[in-house]
């Protein structure tokens, strides 16, 4: 079993609907070996496409990953790279940045991606998100900064994460954009109810989604909203005879968007189990079932 792929917007890359996500990647104090042995799990289980991010691990997650590379340099052919940047804060390899902002100057883009390449010693970046909407983004620079990205081959496509609709559109408008990343999951509907998945369909793209299973807070919160979600997903997934995160993600992955999941572990059976669920088909009684227990009331 291995995670299906899919071209993420028209003219776009294609990628693996299930993204290893390694913004926990410095806190699993891995080996550059066994980081190898990591990345080459997911590949066994066809998961390419790796989410990256210039802040990650205070500024060291894009490093380790470009040890593994030069440790094993043949692997980086198999991956497709997701980085972002945009965000900036004090830290022991930023000695000069003395506060928390959001910058999305024309320069700091083309500084942060040139950082992020030889940080995973990689040649060219698949995919550059701006991290975050920044109040002060002149979409014109913005716009230009990608364009000398992508023409002196430095970087393929461009997105954005945690935008909103009139965000995206805005920047879609001046570049063309290939995904939105943000936040979805039974415990945060937002991106169903507020229209980004609409607009995800009438643009064609597919957005990528990060903490699908809400923080580990689908299993592990005591409120009377994240119990009625368990409930139901063990009844599901024993009808199903799969493991309830892959109910969980599933429920996600059947959005007509076709949207991509982010993962957040080390643990290469948690990496399975959301391959599982990119496998996997829900019935809408079963979809409904969840939304149901998620809202706690019936549809109208």
């Amino acid at each position: 079993m291995t995670s299906p792929r899919l071209q993420i917007a028209p003219n776009g890359p294609e990628f693996s609907r299930i993204v290893l996500g390694l913004w926990r990647l410095s806190s699993w104090q891995m080996s550059p070996a066994q980081r190898v042995e990591f990345l080459q799990a997911a590949l066994d289980l066809g998961i390419t496409t790796i989410d990256q991010a210039d802040i990650y691990g205070d500024y060291t997650s894009e490093t380790l990953l470009g040890e593994a590379f030069a440790h094993t340099p043949s692997l980086r052919q198999h991956f497709q790279i997701v980085t972002k940047c945009g965000i900036q804060f004090p830290a022991t390899l930023r000695p000069a940045q003395t506060s928390h902002i959001y910058n999305t100057t024309g320069q700091h883009i083309i500084d942060s991606a040139e950082t992020s390449l030889r940080s995973m010693q990689i040649e060219t970046i698949d995919l550059l998100l701006i991290h975050r909407p920044d109040p002060l983004m002149d979409a014109d620079e913005v716009a230009a900064a990608f364009t000398r990205l992508h023409e002196s081959g430095k970087v393929k496509y461009f997105g954005v994460s945690n935008f909103t609709n009139a965000q995206f559109e805005l920047l879609h408008s001046r570049f063309p954009l290939v995904t939105n990343q943000v936040e979805c999951s039974l415990m945060q509907m937002a991106p169903i109810e507020d229209g980004s998945f609409d607009l995800a369909q009438r643009l064609r793209f597919a957005p990528m989604i990060w903490s699908a299973l809400g923080g580990g807070a689908l299993f592990s919160d005591r409120g009377e909203v994240a119990q009625r979600i368990r409930t139901c997903l063990e009844h599901i997934a024993e009808q199903l005879d799969v493991t309830t995160s892959s109910v969980a993600l599933a429920w996600i992955l059947s959005l007509p968007s076709r949207p991509l999941v982010l993962t957040g572990s080390s643990r290469v059976s948690v990496l399975a189990e959301a391959v599982q669920a990119a496998q996997l088909r829900l019935s809408r009684e079963h979809w409904f079932d969840l939304w149901r227990a998620a809202k706690g009331f019936d549809i109208p």
